[in-house]
């Protein structure tokens, strides 16, 4: 895994970008679920938040372990 990124001469965790990257997926996958009928059937609504920001942000780190194994952004 990626330990740093250099992001326009910046060093930032790569473990908080991939984090900030599946937070807003998962923002977006939630605005998208409210608009379903499920949204009044769910008991723990605060439960499916973190799993699905968890279950994001597991697939974008690991899909950026292997599509970028060491890539620099400038």
């Amino acid at each position: 895994m990626i330990d740093e990124l250099d992001i326009f001469g910046v060093y930032m965790p790569a473990a908080l970008v991939w984090a900030i990257i599946g937070g807003i997926l998962a923002f977006t996958v939630r605005l998208a679920l409210q608009r379903l009928p499920l949204e009044r059937q769910l008991w723990q609504t605060g439960l499916l938040d973190i799993a699905l920001f968890l279950l994001l942000w597991w697939g974008v780190s690991a899909l950026a372990d292997l599509l970028l194994p060491l890539v620099t952004i400038r």
